[in-house]
């Protein structure tokens, strides 16, 4: 469990509270609209009302005893770039900053931020690859060009073994899980026999998954 400050509770940071409250992990929001603290208060563990621009106010947060803090503003790139220096000045151990543009990730990594996130782009460029193929139900994209993909058995697939598509001697692509009525089963040999009612969840470079499953 971790202990994460949320700073701006709009829509994005409504519903990362919400998912981190999911995962049992203590979270503190703050903005400095009330209606927008009452109404994700339910999934809070503390909550403030300011100015996250105040230097006075930031301290008072202690942002020091936070694991970490999210700036999570969307509609003023100044007031977020102000923040996260903020967050930063006042001891915060790992800031993650989320940015809309190229060039405002450039200022906020200058100024603070330790890593940054992009929630349109990257639903974006997710809903993008999922729903403009009949055969990809997830992917995550990964570091250094790796991707994990959740795909269904092609159809030349059908009938045969892990051993006799050998998937990783052509792609570099491994076989991680095969999902089947909801549940998954990572006890893959070369003998599991796949089938259509089957899905793969595979992990390999981005290109060569591409390639394989033809996306």
């Amino acid at each position: 469990m971790k202990s994460i400050l949320i700073v701006g509770l709009g829509n994005f940071g409504k519903h990362l509270a919400n998912q981190l409250n999911l995962l049992g992990h203590q979270v503190m929001g703050v903005d400095q609209d009330e209606d927008k603290v009452n109404d994700v208060l339910p999934l809070l563990t503390n909550a403030q009302i300011g100015d996250a621009t105040n230097p006075a106010f930031v301290k008072s947060l202690g942002v020091g005893n936070f694991d970490v803090c999210m700036v999570t503003i969307g509609d003023d790139f100044q007031s977020s770039l102000e923040t996260t220096s903020l967050l930063k000045e006042m001891g915060a151990k790992f800031v993650v900053a989320r940015a809309d543009r190229e060039v405002h990730a450039k200022f906020l990594l200058k100024n603070g931020a330790d890593e940054v996130v992009y929630p349109e782009k990257q639903v974006a460029r997710w809903a993008a690859i999922r729903y403009s193929s009949d055969h990809i139900f997830d992917y995550i994209e990964l570091e250094d060009g790796l991707a994990m993909f959740e795909v269904s058995v092609p159809r030349s697939w059908v009938g045969m073994s892990v051993g006799q598509i050998d998937i990783r001697k052509k792609y570099n692509i491994t076989i991680m899980a095969i999902k089947q009525n909801g549940k998954m089963n990572v006890s893959i040999t070369p003998d599991t026999i796949l089938t259509e009612n089957k899905t793969l969840l595979v992990l390999g470079e981005y290109k060569a998954i591409q390639k394989c499953f033809q996306i």
